[in-house]
């Protein structure tokens, strides 16, 4: 009986066909986090590589090294695994067939950035880190095309 009801309440009021362009509402996607996070990646790179081991076998200073060390490096595995899931997002929900026509190489790039993601986890490498902000600058420009805006590219740091 109920389903009867049901049935005859959708014949009396249709509910009207919609078509959305993204899985969630229009202006929720934005690079702008994986910019942030990219930063962070760059940022800890170069603190690690700039940290100094302590120069005596002083176990207090060992110790406030590792520590120091550790923490940046449990920072920038976690950053650049957020890039990576930012970045991810933007491909696979907000990038659509017509975007690959008017970027054929959108797929390439977006590989690639999750790659530099993936490097930038398991190496302290200043190239990767910097490969993947600029990489992280490409699907800025890419993104903000698709919606015909120019929307500058700056960095924090």
């Amino acid at each position: 009986m109920l389903k009867k009801v049901i049935a005859q309440l959708k014949d009396w009021f249709p509910a009207p066909e919609v078509h959305a362009h993204c899985d969630g509402p229009c202006g929720v996607y934005d690079p702008a986090a994986a910019r942030i996070t990219a930063e962070a990646v760059l940022s800890m790179t170069k603190k690690i590589l700039d940290l100094e081991p302590p120069a005596s076998n002083d176990p207090t200073a060992v110790v406030a090294y590792q520590n120091t060390l550790s923490r940046f490096i449990a920072i920038k595995e976690e950053q650049a695994q957020k890039t990576k899931e930012e970045i991810l997002i933007l491909w696979t929900d907000y990038f659509k067939p017509v975007h690959l026509e008017q970027f054929p190489d959108l797929h390439d790039t977006f590989w690639k950035a999750a790659k530099l993601c993936s490097a930038c986890k398991v190496e302290v490498s200043l190239e990767h880190a910097n490969e993947l902000l600029e990489a992280v600058e490409t699907i800025h420009k890419i993104f903000w095309a698709t919606k015909n805006r120019d929307i500058v590219w700056y960095k924090a740091s």
